[in-house]
């Protein structure tokens, strides 16, 4: 079971009612590979801790369900 999308301080979250089973785009576009697709439920989570906060992922998820958290210093 992966424990980023417990944790709330990661840098990109996905809701997961939102989030369609099996699509990969947010997972594609992430240069970091910092995102995967969990095997048990299809859905797309954070499984690195490390982001360059750049926004393909939320820019390109068709339901809005990628959010990426940039934090205050950086806006």
């Amino acid at each position: 079971m992966p424990l980023a999308p417990q944790r709330a301080d990661v840098p990109v979250t996905i809701d997961e009612s939102k989030c369609i089973d099996g699509c990969t785009l947010c997972v594609d576009m992430c240069p970091l590979d910092s995102l995967a697709i969990d095997v048990s439920s299809g859905k797309a989570y954070m499984h690195v801790d490390e982001c360059w906060y750049c926004g393909p992922c939320a820019a390109r998820c068709p339901t809005g369900a990628v959010t990426v958290n940039m934090p205050y210093l950086l806006r």
